[in-house]
């Protein structure tokens, strides 16, 4: 976990949204250390400043995928890269998901908005593992049609259950409306052998971590990626602090046993 950033040049650009791009990033000399999904990269825009940024993917050679939402200087200067730009990177940090799971444990991935980047590794290590998941349940909330994220990729994402949901609907939209927590209930699980990964906006994560204890499925195996303001990444600076956990070091992801405390402190 290097504090100089590595040299990652650009070699190709994605958009994914209206606002929203994937960046295929390469070492451009030495590569960092090995990720794992969940995890995530502190990215810096040369002449304007580093964000914290999870990988939608992990490429061979130490490639990365990374998807960002353009919502403020740094992160709209990263989504304005072409290819053979350059960037700093720093990493890996953080906690990840435990990816590929146990053979044979149905799961559960819930995604909010941009919140499907860090999941989509996790799915595709899931789908790719020798013995597969029992069943792959995976849910999807977006504010509409056109922010839907991976949109090529979801149909292989169904076994047995993928679900979409927006808040606001276009002309043709056959879909869900709602919040995603309303698919909860077309989707079949085991409780005592389901794991379920939620990431997304904060309200959000309540609600889907509730409605799944509500379902039987045990607190420490309700996985959580949670965000706070990560500027050193070492768990140095203290900004990203949640109440006893510095989420750079002690998260990202953590179990709700632990999270479900802290977040109901609305100090915290």
């Amino acid at each position: 976990m290097t504090a100089v950033p590595l040299p990652y040049r650009v070699v190709d650009t994605r958009p994914e949204t209206a606002d929203t791009v994937t960046l295929r990033l390469e070492p451009a000399g030495e590569a960092l250390p090995p990720f794992a999904p969940g995890r995530f990269a502190m990215v810096y825009a040369f002449g304007v400043g580093e964000i914290p940024v999870s990988v939608s993917g992990i490429l061979p050679g130490g490639g990365l995928l990374h998807t960002i939402r353009g919502v403020g200087a740094v992160s709209r200067a990263l989504c304005a890269l072409r290819p053979d730009a350059m960037v700093g990177m720093r990493g890996p940090f953080g906690t990840g998901w435990d990816a590929p799971p146990a053979a044979g444990d149905d799961l559960v991935v819930v995604a909010g908005g941009v919140g499907l980047a860090p999941l989509r590794p996790l799915i595709l290590a899931a789908l790719a593992a020798p013995s597969g998941p029992g069943r792959l349940n995976v849910l999807i909330g977006a504010r509409s049609p056109d922010d839907l994220l991976f949109r090529d990729e979801l149909d292989g994402w169904a076994r047995p259950y993928l679900g979409v949901a927006v808040d606001r609907p276009a002309a043709g939209w056959r879909g869900r409306v709602g919040v995603v927590t309303t698919l909860l209930g077309e989707t079949e699980f085991a409780p005592e052998r389901t794991t379920a990964f939620v990431c997304g906006p904060e309200v959000m994560i309540r609600a889907t971590a509730r409605e799944l204890l509500h379902r039987g499925v045990r607190p420490d195996r309700v996985l959580i990626s949670l965000e706070r303001n990560m500027r050193c990444a070492s768990g140095h600076c203290g900004h990203c602090q949640l109440g006893p956990l510095l989420l750079c070091r002690d998260g990202p992801v953590v179990g709700y046993d632990r999270a479900e405390p802290l977040l109901s402190v609305r100090e915290l």
